[in-house]
């Protein structure tokens, strides 16, 4: 892969804490994580061969978006994604200008799976339209597990939805399990995009290279919708995994240098640009 292409690919997921002195989090919050600053957050897109960075607002600090408008600001090479739900402080109007291109929902199965300072898949229906008008788009936290009994409504939304991590694939049960192939026919349709993020669905697996048939099956699906994310700081996973191994793995399973710059240049500059 020529150090061109990767100068001006896109790591799409990402996320920001402190300095907590500025920028404290939310009372409210479930979980205290690590600081991981802007600067930190630069110099691993250097090391990664990456020009530019998508920082998703994280739910530790509830509606408070100083953080990331911050960074957006100082850092032109950065995109956004907020997280807002009806009557939030944040108004949608103007957010395209200052880098935000998206808000970001969650849907997803399990007892305890939607932290505070989160929105909903309601909130994102009751948002749609107004997101359409601000020229956003959505993202969407959620698993194959429930794919099944929201399909028909992301199929309806007036805005294009990025799936997070790849939609939570469960290596154990392969890639002909029920609720991934909706997620397969969302993106051949060209409903949703992907994120590709596979090792947080692989943490329970001996051997990593389990997930290359899920990447695989996106790619043959719809290689058009595809993006790749190193979802650093690696929220909650100790030890945390080395960003470069991400995304040497994401490469070779991508299979061919065309593939790897569709997906780290090309359709993030369609999505985020």
């Amino acid at each position: 892969m020529s150090a061109d292409t990767l100068l001006n690919g896109w790591d799409c997921h990402a996320h920001l804490f402190g300095p907590y002195e500025r920028f404290p989090l939310a009372e409210d919050r479930s979980y205290t994580p690590p600081e991981a600053l802007e600067p930190q957050y630069m110099a691993l897109l250097r090391r990664l061969g990456l020009r530019h960075g998508v920082l998703v607002h994280p739910s530790a600090y509830g509606d408070d978006h100083s953080l990331l408008l911050h960074a957006l600001a100082a850092q032109p090479a950065l995109r956004g994604v907020v997280v807002v739900r009806p009557g939030s402080p944040l108004p949608l109007r103007g957010l395209r200008e200052r880098g935000v291109r998206a808000a970001r929902f969650s849907h997803r199965s399990g007892a305890g799976a939607n932290f505070a300072g989160s929105a909903s898949l309601a909130n994102l229906q009751a948002l749609a339209p107004a997101l359409a008008d601000e020229g956003l788009h959505a993202e969407l936290w959620t698993d194959c597990k429930v794919l099944p009994e929201i399909a028909d409504h992301l199929r309806e939304l007036p805005v294009p939805v990025v799936i997070d991590h790849m939609g939570g694939f469960d290596a154990k049960a392969g890639p002909q399990e029920p609720g991934f192939r909706v997620l397969l026919d969302l993106l051949e349709s060209g409903h949703v995009w992907v994120k590709l993020c596979a090792y947080r669905n692989l943490l329970q697996e001996p051997d990593w290279e389990a997930g290359r048939v899920f990447q695989q099956a996106m790619i043959a699906a719809n290689p058009e919708r595809l993006v790749w994310g190193s979802d650093w700081p690696h929220l909650r996973v100790t030890p945390s995994p080395d960003p470069v191994r991400l995304l040497d793995m994401f490469m070779d399973w991508a299979g061919n240098d065309a593939m790897v710059q569709q997906v780290l240049s090309v359709n993030p500059e369609r999505l985020y640009g």
